[in-house]
């Protein structure tokens, strides 16, 4: 075996184990917590709560455990163990002209891993999610989804791929700066449509018909110096007890979004704290930031790929032999296939760079609405959604894109002026 065989064998176990290992200390931390209610929400969360948050909390994540080992065995099954070849061979007989070819390698490729996710997908809504009475789906419902998801897949996912692979097969040394023009072109494409195009093909968008609700929200927005295209009631119910709100879109296609669930949960000033605190994200630029950030992230994402499908070890090393290198749709597939697992170990970094972006929303909110009624609609959230208020301390910094509980919640006390009342 080569060089870069071993390596990549033992960045995949290095990743597969600390999942593991994480996953096992996030259980532990959370059932050593899960006969007390931390004190700081002990007169809000009774314990039955908090132990069906502790039980919900470490269903998931033993889910999780098959779900890692199998993704692991399926990404050596397609590279070292010559899954890539063979498809790639299979693909040969039947078509000639290298883009076609490159298409089906790509799309039969994902959808193996599709379906091998599917099984997890249905076991997590129809057990887990039916189990502690949050899942509002028929399994109808869930395949016409997948349906939905994987037609609309293909019908951005056709066009994007051809001129990728066309790209790199005609665009010279510096196709992955013209494909990365195509990619900035899409994604702020999709942010455009999303709101009126894509996120209605799976729910009902229906205008506010709270008055006295939309007055509030509209005297917010107008503080706020935030313009939509309207305010809208989104069906979540149909699907599943869990409450959120969200703006989405950009220009003058920005819409802002609630769950059924949370206007049925949450008294008015909550709902403008919340409404506050995503408003927050807006006007300190974080969603500008972020995408930013993954514009130049896939850059030199790209810039790398470019140099690395000339590079024969990065075949070779990951048990795939080609004819001729570089190998456009076949780099392009185990650059993606593998880069997960040469990035884990940045995730701590990304989801403190989320943390920081909630913490200055969270205090933009108590300056525009309260930091009192934002707690009180962040407790009945973590209650209503089952969300562990104890997770373990590391598990947290690799993973979750919010703040604790906890460490939230006792940042915003520190938000609300002396004297008021909480």
């Amino acid at each position: 075996m080569q060089t870069f065989t071993y390596i990549f064998i033992a960045a995949l176990l290095l990743t597969t184990l600390t999942q593991l290992w994480l996953a096992t200390r996030h259980m532990r931390h959370v059932m050593a917590h899960r006969d007390r209610v931390p004190d700081a929400f002990a007169s809000q969360i009774d314990l039955s709560a908090h132990q069906k948050a502790a039980d919900y909390t470490c269903a998931k994540v033993r889910l999780g455990y098959p779900s890692v080992l199998l993704h692991a065995v399926l990404l050596l099954a397609l590279t070292l163990g010559g899954g890539l070849t063979w498809l790639s061979s299979f693909w040969s007989g039947w078509l000639v002209h290298p883009l076609w070819h490159g298409m089906a390698l790509i799309f039969s490729t994902i959808a193996l891993l599709s379906l091998a996710e599917i099984p997890f997908s249905y076991y997590r809504v129809f057990v887990i999610e039916q189990q502690y009475g949050f899942n509002k789906m028929t399994p109808g419902m869930f395949f016409s989804d997948l349906l939905k998801q994987y037609t609309l897949g293909l019908s951005l996912g056709v066009p994007l791929l051809f001129c990728v692979l066309w790209l790199m097969e005609q665009a010279g040394e510096s196709w992955w700066l013209y494909t990365w023009l195509i990619w900035v072109v899409f994604n702020l494409f999709l942010l455009a449509v999303y709101p009126n195009w894509i996120a209605p093909l799976f729910n009902k968008f229906s205008p506010l018909e709270n008055a006295s609700l939309k007055v509030r929200i509209e005297t917010l927005l107008k503080k706020c110096g935030f313009e939509s295209s309207g305010l809208f009631v989104m069906d979540g119910s149909r699907r599943s007890s869990h409450g959120n709100a969200y703006f989405t879109g950009f220009g003058k296609t920005k819409r802002i979004v609630f769950f059924d669930t949370l206007l049925s949960r949450l008294e008015p000033a909550e709902i403008e704290a919340v409404l506050a605190h995503e408003l927050g994200h807006f006007k300190r630029r974080h969603v500008i930031k972020r995408i930013v950030l993954s514009f130049v992230a896939s850059l030199v994402f790209l810039w790398l790929l470019g140099y690395l499908m000339q590079q024969a070890w990065f075949y070779h090393g990951l048990g795939v032999e080609v004819a001729t290198i570089p190998s456009t749709a076949m780099a392009l597939l185990l650059f993606f296939l593998v880069m997960p697992v040469f990035t884990f170990l940045l995730h701590p970094l990304t989801s403190l760079y989320s943390r920081k972006h909630e913490f200055e929303a969270d205090e933009y909110a108590a300056q525009q609405a309260s930091a009192a009624d934002l707690i009180r609609a962040l407790v009945k959230l973590y209650q209503d959604n089952a969300a562990t208020l104890t997770p373990d301390p590391l598990h947290s910094a690799f993973y979750d894109s919010h703040p604790p509980a906890a460490i939230r919640v006792a940042q915003l006390k520190k938000l609300i002026p002396t004297g008021a009342t909480t």
